[in-house]
């Protein structure tokens, strides 16, 4: 099956990389020329193959894509996407597909729904998770917006799923990053709780191995989870977590999913602590220096592999 995938950040790198293993064609472009070298470089034989396509504008894809154009967006949430998805409205036509996989808010994909169908083009918005390991673990996708389009592009999620990630589609418009922000927030709630589990264990009178005690937590106890695996991964490589400074990165999805339950009446209490906790490691020094925010922080690296542990803190 013929996709572009717009933006080359390590999600949309991998989508990429995923699909061309699993014999799809594919268009790559991105905002800088960095990457779009780095790829042609590194998967030199599928671009020999003119299995992998590079092109440098977005006009380009008139004369490359197909019809029905299947264009996939992996740019970050906000004015990013909204910038390159206005680009493509001016030549998408009736039954091309639009997928929206980052992490907008699901307001705006519900109305980028309801613009494009009007128009007679079909919007897709689908939340991905799986970080960093899910090239070889496979993506998890939640799916909402036009139904066709996702029975047309099921190939593509059935490739990026391999071999144990999974898909659901949820409903019309914005469902599916609708369930995506949910996840995100539960993540935040989750992390946060073996973070401070585990600050209560460093401050133990006790001589514990921290990254032992969370191996014993992963055979068989009700918390075993991918997060354990990556506080394992956190702790083994540094036991005193000291390359960390604290300073917790945020993706917008935690603060949103309590907009909503404050607006549907739904309490909260632990997402809302957790966001909190992460707004305040922003600026706030005795935040920064506990043992708690620095898990978090490295624990985000073990999964998304960017958060940098050397950002200054940003100011209130």
């Amino acid at each position: 099956m013929q996709i572009a995938i717009l933006g080359l950040g390590k999600m949309g790198r991998l989508i990429a990389e995923k699909l061309l293993t699993d014999g799809h064609e594919v268009i790559v472009w991105n905002r800088s020329k960095e990457p779009l070298d780095a790829i042609r470089i590194e998967q030199a034989e599928f671009v020999v193959n003119q299995k992998l396509t590079i092109i440098h504008a977005i006009e380009e894809l008139q004369n490359f894509l197909r019809k029905p154009r299947v264009i996939w967006s992996m740019l970050p949430s906000g004015e990013p996407t909204e910038s390159i998805l206005l680009q493509v409205n001016q030549f998408v036509e009736a039954s091309d597909i639009i997928i929206d996989g980052g992490n907008s808010n699901f307001k705006d994909t519900q109305r980028r729904f309801d613009e494009y169908g009007q128009k007679g083009v079909k919007f897709l918005g689908i939340g991905v998770t799986g970080g960093v390991h899910a090239l070889e673990n496979g993506c998890c996708m939640m799916v909402g917006g036009n139904a066709d389009s996702f029975q047309y592009i099921v190939p593509i999620l059935d490739s990026l799923s391999k071999p144990n990630g999974a898909y659901t589609y949820f409903g019309t418009g914005g469902a599916g990053h609708f369930v995506k922000m949910v996840h995100n927030g539960i993540e935040y709630g989750m992390v946060q709780a073996i973070a401070e589990g585990m600050g209560v264990l460093s401050k133990s009178d006790y001589q514990l191995d921290l990254s032992e005690c969370a191996n014993t937590w992963q055979d068989g106890s009700i918390i075993s989870s991918f997060l354990l695996d990556m506080t394992i991964d956190a702790l083994t490589k540094d036991p005193t977590l000291t390359n960390s400074n604290g300073i917790i990165g945020s993706t917008g999805e935690g603060k949103w999913t309590v907009e909503q339950a404050k607006a549907t009446n739904v309490p909260t209490p632990v997402i809302e602590q957790s966001v909190e906790f992460r707004n305040r490691s922003q600026y706030d020094k005795a935040i920064q220096d506990t043992f708690v925010a620095k898990i978090v922080q490295a624990m985000r690296f073990e999964w998304r592999g960017d958060e940098s542990k050397n950002e200054e803190p940003q100011q209130q």
